[in-house]
């Protein structure tokens, strides 16, 4: 199945690519990055239309969405929910956190691993991974829903009720 680009995103993956003139490849992070804006997620159909788009085997730009962390290969929830989880959010309380949001939301992180670090709730509303330092370590625990950025994150309940 061919993935279907909407023109305006493709016009702006275009200009992107103009900023690379000496070599497409180098392009491959900002095309991706507008792909996942866009879809959510980069899809098998994505690598294909990037790899098309900037002239690369699919294999070439497969090896940057699975090294990224950033890139997600599965679609997430309605509203995506990131966990800071270095030392300082750590020592704040970002692992407990964490499962009071799955707690609530309804997720089961069992099937997580490093390759698929989202999950997404039954009903599909809510996804969450831990992430890396988010910026703000005196004030943690910290966590982004989509780019909502929370801080000093103690009532789950409140949190999630932003996002119905």
């Amino acid at each position: 199945m061919a993935l279907e680009v909407p023109s305006e995103l493709e016009k702006e993956i275009d200009d992107r690519i103009t900023h690379y003139p000496v070599s497409k490849r180098s392009a491959v992070l900002p095309v991706l990055h507008a792909l996942q804006h866009h879809f959510g997620f980069i899809s098998e159909e994505s690598v294909e239309w990037a790899a098309t788009k900037l002239e690369l085997e699919p294999i070439k730009v497969l090896e940057v969405v699975t090294f990224y962390p950033g890139f997600r290969q599965s679609a997430p929830g309605k509203y995506h929910i990131r966990v800071c989880r270095t030392l300082s959010c750590a020592m704040a309380g970002s692992y407990e956190l964490m499962e009071s949001i799955c707690k609530k939301a309804e997720i089961d992180r069992s099937g997580v691993t490093h390759h698929d670090p989202v999950a997404v709730s039954r009903d599909g509303k809510f996804s969450i991974e831990f992430a890396e330092c988010l910026a703000s370590c005196g004030t943690g625990p910290v966590c982004l829903v989509e780019d909502d950025f929370h801080e000093a994150v103690t009532d789950v309940d409140a949190l999630l009720s932003q996002y119905k």
